[in-house]
């Protein structure tokens, strides 16, 4: 890490901030390649580790991200600097929407509308990319992918007693609680 870290994390994440519509599953792909592949500030594995922290942590997923990033490189300094980042473009955008247009006004401009229309097919590529590269990463293949698919569609299915998430999320914990127990008890016996 050369230079000043702290201007380095603000301008990285403004820089990402400021050019990343779609929120934070947008920009997950992003900041891996800005974080992990360009500044080489943590490895791959770490990566996706702090995206599975800031996944459960509430709020937003770009602000929790690039918080539990700053905090890895420089504690609660480098959270402030980090999360100052991704927030100042949509504040200022935000601010200069509010100052120079009415909601009437975005309604009925044209210009603007197709922009947002342009916008949408976008915002689909940028999400689905982050996916399919932490899928690839996390070794998730063909014959995994048919757990969160059965998820997906209990959830969608109305069902009373499938279509709670908690269920799936203590199953999920039990789940990997048995398995990673299965494979200390293989390891273990293969001595």
């Amino acid at each position: 890490m050369t230079g000043n870290i702290y201007f380095q994390l603000f301008f990285t994440f403004f820089k990402i901030g400021a050019f990343t519509f779609g929120g934070g599953w947008a920009m997950i792909s992003i900041i891996q390649r800005e974080i992990v592949d360009k500044h080489h500030w943590i490895e791959q594995d770490e990566f996706l580790d702090l995206l599975a922290i800031a996944q459960s942590m509430p709020g937003i997923l770009a602000v929790n991200i690039s918080v539990v990033i700053g905090d890895r490189l420089k504690g609660v300094k480098g959270s402030v600097t980090a999360a100052l980042g991704t927030i100042m473009p949509s504040f200022a955008i935000i601010l200069a929407i509010a100052v120079f247009l009415t909601p009437d006004t975005i309604k009925n401009n044209e210009v603007v509308s197709r922009i947002f229309k342009g916008i949408r097919p976008a915002v689909v590529a940028l999400i689905i990319a982050p996916v399919l590269t932490t899928a690839k990463s996390a070794g998730i293949g063909w014959k995994t992918v048919a757990i969160p698919v059965a998820v997906a569609l209990g959830v969608y299915s109305g069902l009373p007693v499938i279509s709670n998430p908690i269920l799936y999320i203590v199953l999920g914990a039990v789940g990997g609680y048995v398995f990673h127990q299965h494979s200390l008890s293989t390891k273990i016996s293969k001595r």
